[in-house]
């Protein structure tokens, strides 16, 4: 039996020193030797969970480890590729469930499997294996994508590949839905993004951009141009402050995207200036999650004065909890290369109020809280610790809350599309709304998640849109 997960350590290079004056991505690559040894670790074990409970696309990570291993790298990238769309994506973003499920995590620590596949498709890009396809046969059937996000870009290559002839429509400037306008350049170059575009664009399928459906183009002349439509738009709405909260409509608090959106644009010059700045101001971001950390890491590098990341849960434990045991995602506390650069970080606690100056924010008022917890110790519910009140003295504020829904003005009020309790698109099992021919996936429909989940949701759309198509195929 292979010992390498045992005798080999986990190779984890970690990022750039110096990163704060450009917005390059941060990580550091492994060499393709390092690769190789590193994809030794891979247990070869008689249920790899990794493949099963842990990757979302079911990649098969253990046969791509062994031909990485045996420098047999076109056939790592055609096993990846038979069932991931856009691994430079996820290779580059994804929190990688699949690790966190590794066998080899047990007694060791997790096969490094998300760099592995970043070197897979860095290398079949680079020897020209990624190529554009021609599928065998087309249908004559015509597919409108409305968005082009994970789940969207997922889709669409998943229906054209099919034989399908589709067109996204993509209400932006450029294309990557959340990909390009939520995730910073450094950890996500879009230069990434443009190059999958020109392949898909290559393949023959048709890019619309600044479109807004109902706005723009009607949704009854989309349905009526196209023989099925797969509404893929994303969580538009963010959360807001609790009503209660005093000076929430302050100058100088703004929603998370629309900040990230602001530096995504002028940085990759479709704006010649920023529409909000962090140069020189105090930074408060409330929100501790993924995207509030990249709020910290992009306000770092405009030029921040300082920057404090609060959240009202309570700090997790360093290490996996016991209510998460293996092959479950931990929930611990996670460490991003934007807080390794600079951030003060708080926990437990709630915003009260916002006090301004000449009409813009200048300081947050916050109350500490003391959480009870379940019978498993996860936090269940919290109590103020009145009288303990304290300000943070900030110009800048940033709201990272999540988000509650889907923008019901457009496409989904024109053509009457149902939505659930959760404020979300309603579909069945076949991903199709109360709208025949009308499909919808990805956020929209399941609530913010990570891109890996909505590239999913799109190849699981695509196989039902394409069982649609098929019955109205007269051959």
């Amino acid at each position: 039996m292979a010992r390498e997960f045992l005798d080999i350590e986990r190779l984890d290079l970690g990022y750039r020193p110096e990163r704060l004056g450009d917005f390059n991505e941060v990580e550091v690559r492994m060499s393709p030797e390092d690769t190789r040894i590193q994809a030794s670790r891979c247990m070869n074990c008689g249920i790899p969970f990794c493949h099963g409970s842990g990757c979302p696309l079911g990649n098969d990570i253990p046969d791509f480890n062994a031909a990485v291993r045996e420098n047999r790298l076109l056939d790592a990238y055609n096993i990846l590729q038979q069932t991931s769309p856009f691994p430079e994506f996820t290779s580059r973003v994804c929190p990688a469930l699949c690790e966190a499920s590794c066998t080899a995590g047990m007694p060791s620590k997790p096969v490094n499997i998300r760099k592995i596949e970043y070197r897979i498709i860095e290398n079949a890009f680079e020897c020209g294996y990624v190529k554009p396809y021609s599928p065998m046969r087309r249908t004559g059937m015509r597919v409108a994508v409305v968005g082009s996000g994970p789940s969207g870009l997922a889709a669409a290559d998943a229906l054209s590949k099919r034989g399908h002839e589709v067109v996204v429509f993509e209400r932006n400037q450029s294309f990557g839905g959340l990909l390009r306008y939520g995730i910073p350049d450094f950890k996500l170059s879009k230069q990434i993004i443009e190059r999958r575009i020109d392949v898909m664009r290559n393949s023959g399928i048709l890019f619309e951009s600044g479109v807004e459906i109902g706005a723009d183009i009607s949704a009854d002349y989309l349905r009526r141009k196209f023989d099925a439509v797969c509404i893929c738009v994303g969580t538009q709405i963010p959360r807001g402050l609790a009503p209660s909260v005093k000076g929430a409509n302050t100058e100088g608090i703004y929603f998370a995207l629309d900040f990230l959106g602001s530096q995504t644009r002028f940085y990759n010059k479709e704006k010649d200036a920023l529409s909000i700045s962090a140069k020189d101001k105090r930074v408060l971001v409330i929100g501790g999650g993924d995207t509030g950390s990249d709020c910290v890491g992009t306000a770092n590098r405009q030029g921040a004065k300082s920057v404090t990341q609060v959240e009202i849960m309570p700090e997790p434990p360093l290490q996996r909890h016991s209510s998460t045991p293996w092959p479950m995602w931990p929930y611990q506390k996670r460490t991003s290369s934007s807080h390794l650069e600079g951030c003060t970080r708080l926990w437990s606690v709630n915003v009260k109020s916002f006090e301004s100056r000449g009409g813009s924010v200048r300081s947050a008022t916050f109350v500490p809280l003391e959480w009870s917890f379940d019978a498993s110790g996860r936090p269940k519910s919290f109590v103020e610790k009145t009288g303990q009140e304290f300000k943070i003295e900030a110009e800048l504020v940033l709201l990272s809350m999540g988000f509650t829904g889907v923008d019901k003005h457009g496409i989904v009020e024109n053509l009457g599309i149902r939505s659930t309790e959760r404020n979300m698109i309603a579909v069945g099992k076949d991903a199709m709304t109360n709208i025949d021919g009308v499909f919808a996936c990805g956020d929209c429909v399941n609530g913010p998640s990570l891109v890996v989940r909505a590239a999913k949701s799109g190849l699981d759309a695509a196989v039902s849109v394409d069982k649609y198509l098929s019955a109205l195929i007269k051959y």
